[in-house]
């Protein structure tokens, strides 16, 4: 797969910038606050509003729908610019906490696990969604039993290289078959901009569950919020039954 392998991720925070912030893809914080005009804190992958929750579009302000590209394809969104860049040579997924077998993987180590494909829907809790993606990786549930939680575990955390992002699940929704360490999209790499080279895909959660930049899974005993929980979202994200106003 060496053929397929995207750019080294170098784990240092490097000077080269994300996408465009005029680019369609990409809707800048500034410009965001400038239109909704409420004091907004910022916006994450997956889409959040510190103060304005909701399912549907349809609750925002008609200038507000017509700013946001909603029904356009992705948008890329993130908390602390610039992205982390992948260097194959020094890339780490460590896996450990309150487990019988702790993993610290190398690149090729992680592409040497079982792998799958799946096609699912991406949904972000500000209304958007993309339907269909097609995701490669690992599952989630194939790493558990390789590291064997122990009796006291209770959750997970998931920590991002683009700090000071973490996301939880509990030990229960971990379980879920169709929970993904996503490493292409699409038939392609991950891209940059989607967490390369690796980003969690929870299908049945809003995208801020889905942690982009993989760089740590801790199984611990107790779970505290994660970076948008902190600023009001729900931690249990489930698509159409959560955030709602």
């Amino acid at each position: 797969m060496t053929g397929d392998t995207p750019d080294d991720l170098q784990t240092e925070r490097p000077v080269a910038a994300g996408p465009d912030d005029d680019a369609p893809t990409s809707l800048g914080r500034r410009a965001f606050i400038g239109v909704v005009g409420l004091g907004l804190t910022s916006l994450a992958w997956g889409g959040a509003f510190s103060d304005l929750l909701s399912k549907s579009t349809k609750v925002l302000p008609e200038g507000v729908r017509k700013a946001v590209p909603f029904g356009q394809g992705w948008r890329i969104y993130w908390v602390n610019k610039p992205f982390p860049v992948f260097r194959a040579a020094s890339w780490r997924l460590k896996v450990d906490g309150l487990v019988e077998e702790p993993l610290d993987l190398g690149w090729e180590e992680f592409l040497a696990l079982p792998q799958r494909d799946q096609v699912s829907d991406f949904h972000c809790v500000t209304g958007w969604s993309v339907d269909d993606v097609r995701w490669h990786g690992v599952g989630l549930a194939d790493i558990l039993a390789r590291v064997k939680p122990l009796p006291e575990a209770k959750g997970l955390e998931f920590i991002s290289y683009e700090e000071p992002y973490i996301d939880t699940l509990t030990l229960e929704q971990a379980s879920m078959p169709d929970i993904m360490l996503a490493h292409r999209m699409g038939g392609e790499p991950l891209p940059q901009e989607h967490g390369a080279p690796v980003r969690v895909v929870i299908p049945k959660m809003y995208g801020y569950k889905g942690v982009k930049w993989l760089a740590h899974i801790r199984v611990v005993d107790t779970l505290e919020p994660g970076y948008w929980e902190v600023r009001g979202y729900d931690t249990d994200a489930w698509v159409d039954d959560s955030n709602g106003l």
